[in-house]
């Protein structure tokens, strides 16, 4: 795992700005702390931060590679997880390698196949191609968006980085930032519209996306995209089927010259990917598995069943861990860990983010960090295989908005008149609503039923998924750790993505047809445990702390953020106490504290990112 950054000016000598690229690559060093690289010429530039996983010595970045009369220079940012198939079919083809690494295996894909190699990689990748001889940049991005690739076009400069930090530190980048841009942070966040940047200079390259930018401009078009088609096979041949590519997916990404752990909730997703590797590494006669797993302080104390947080995760985990022969590390948690790591856990993502769910995973990194460069975790499992409540609520499958932001109206009831005007929050999130629709693909002759779920499966792998990653990439990556998802698999996805309804909901069940899968490979009664979300701390001391720097934001006549709020209304809040109706700022677990932690986040962004708001 890396960092990238790249610029391209097609009339201008940029030979001597090299300092710009170093400055870009050197604001993402956690993302790369192990190396670092760069490479200019008269209009191109790459800079590349690493992180070593695979041939440490041979996979150093930008790499460079003549084939005829072109030289060919790649930045890579990711992990391909079949680069041992494809350089065999490479060496088939008379290339030659000279190291190890999947990097230069990648850059030979590229040179023999060009913009089609993209659709033979299985992987997490975002990655740049230079062609000394057309003068032109090729990027693109995974199917499923693990690995982030943000890009600038202004006065005749393309900037790419995998960080927005990366972009706003070159010169020609400004800080800012419309109404449009603002919907996403108050409205949408911290989700985000694919390809939106936030900041009026920035895009993303979509996820499953690819670019061409030379001297005509620039041209994107999707590689890859869900795409519907019947199902025919019976219970027992998709349980097989399912079993086959998740053991596959795992395996493979369980390829590291580092250590490797797994993330451990003892929910059924993690639990599975666990129970896979542990098997991978006691049949290759290996120490066995660490996994990791996570809690917070009198978590017992605190915790009631709330229809989304069922149960604690801590027991499960003890049986899940001694089931599969685990050495498992139980990281706690307390508030002050997530007072003192909030503002940290907004620079990480570069906008303010997911609160205490941020900012855990933020901490939980920097300890596993501690004990290995790799972890193999469960995310993409409930929004592939319908997991999620709204999945199942007649309220979320009848309502004609985004089934995690039910209540927007009471969400943005915190912000001021004049700036709900300006941003006009109800307008902007339907608009980006009726968008995600019409990307849905549908079979003809579906039930009313059918094609409402296949909706629902859409937004939440286009729409809801993104955050998570975001989230995970962002959190992990500052700690300079490598998080894998293997039900990210693209071919477990497309795959899941066309199972009907009620053979993914096999028996009744949620998620039924993985249990199904499954079977043999766990407990039963983990096979048979209700979904429960990564945790969020249900601490009253939480609520105090977040309430506490709330009230000093509101008494400081320069917070930015007082202009854009209603501070009556949150003083309201703060006074009703941590027992009191909650105001639902995003998702299942983003209440009133969390609601603090958004804003306090938000305050800090508009001041430490110098955010001009046009």
């Amino acid at each position: 795992m890396c960092g990238i950054a790249g610029w391209i000016n097609h009339s201008c000598d940029i030979g001597g700005e090299r300092h710009h690229l170093q400055a870009m690559a050197a604001s993402m060093t956690c993302r790369g702390p192990d190396a670092s690289g760069n490479w200019i010429t008269a209009h191109a530039g790459f800079a590349h931060r690493r992180l070593s996983v695979i041939d440490p010595e041979g996979g150093a970045q930008p790499m460079s590679r003549r084939h005829g009369d072109t030289v060919y220079t790649l930045a890579y940012n990711g992990e391909l997880y079949n680069f041992q198939e494809l350089r065999q079919q490479l060496e088939s083809l008379g290339f030659t390698f000279q190291t190890r690494s999947d990097t230069e295996v990648l850059l030979t894909a590229y040179i023999a196949w060009g913009d089609q190699a993209v659709t033979r990689l299985n992987g997490i990748f975002a990655f740049a191609v230079w062609n000394s001889k057309t003068h032109s940049l090729y990027m693109a991005r995974d199917r499923l968006g693990v690995k982030p690739l943000f890009f600038s076009e202004k006065n005749g400069n393309f900037l790419f980085a995998s960080e927005i930090k990366g972009l706003l530190a070159h010169p020609c980048v400004s800080r800012r930032v419309q109404a449009d841009g603002l919907a996403e942070v108050f409205a949408l966040g911290p989700s985000r519209t694919p390809g939106h940047g936030v900041f009026a200079d920035i895009q993303e390259l979509r996820a499953g996306w690819h670019l061409r930018h030379d001297e005509r401009g620039t041209r994107m078009s999707p590689y890859w995209s869900l795409q519907a088609a019947p199902h025919t096979d019976n219970a027992a041949q998709t349980a097989a089927t399912i079993r086959d590519l998740l053991q596959d997916a795992v395996t493979r990404q369980l390829v590291a010259d580092v250590p490797v752990v797994t993330l451990l909730s003892g929910g059924l997703d993690s639990s599975i990917v666990t129970a896979i590797a542990q098997s991978k590494f006691t049949r290759d006669g290996g120490q066995g598995l660490t996994t990791f797993s996570i809690d917070f302080k009198e978590m017992e104390r605190y915790f009631r069943d709330n229809g989304f947080q069922t149960n604690m995760d801590a027991p499960w985990v003890e049986r899940v861990s001694q089931f599969l022969g685990t050495r498992n590390i139980r990281v706690e948690l307390d508030t002050p860990e997530l007072d003192e790591y909030l503002l940290p856990a907004m620079r990480a993502r570069d906008l303010p983010g997911h609160a205490d769910v941020d900012t855990s995973l933020l901490v939980f990194a920097r300890i596993i960090k501690q004990h290995a460069t790799v972890a193999l975790s469960g995310e993409a499992a409930d929004e592939i295989f319908g997991g999620y409540p709204w999945f199942h609520r007649p309220d979320s499958l009848n309502a004609e908005t985004f089934p995690w932001s039910l209540r927007l109206r009471d969400r943005v009831s915190v912000l001021s008149r004049d700036f709900r005007q300006y941003i006009n929050p109800v307008d902007y999130v339907q608009d980006r609503y009726q968008q995600a629709l019409e990307e849905v693909p549908h079979l003809t002759g579906e039930t009313r039923q059918e094609h409402r779920i296949r909706e629902i499966s859409h937004l939440s792998i286009t729409r809801f998924l993104p955050t998570l990653l975001d989230r995970k990439d962002r959190m992990t990556m500052a700690h300079s750790l490598e998080v894998r998802v293997p039900f990210c698999d693209h071919r477990l996805v497309e795959y899941v993505f066309n199972i009907p309804w009620e053979l993914k909901n096999y028996q009744g069940t949620s998620k039924g047809i993985l249990r199904q899968a499954a079977a043999g490979w766990l407990p039963n009664e983990v096979l048979q445990r209700r979904k429960s979300p990564y945790p969020s701390t249900l601490n009253p001391t939480y609520f105090n702390a977040m309430a506490a720097r709330m009230s000093t934001i509101l008494e400081d006549g320069a917070a930015p953020i007082n202009a854009l709020i209603d501070g009556q209304r949150i003083k309201e809040v703060i006074v009703a106490g941590p027992q009191s109706d909650q105001i639902p700022w995003f998702g299942q677990l983003m209440g009133n504290a969390q609601l603090f932690a958004f804003l306090i986040q938000a305050n800090a962004w508009l001041t430490e990112y110098r955010v001009e708001i046009v």
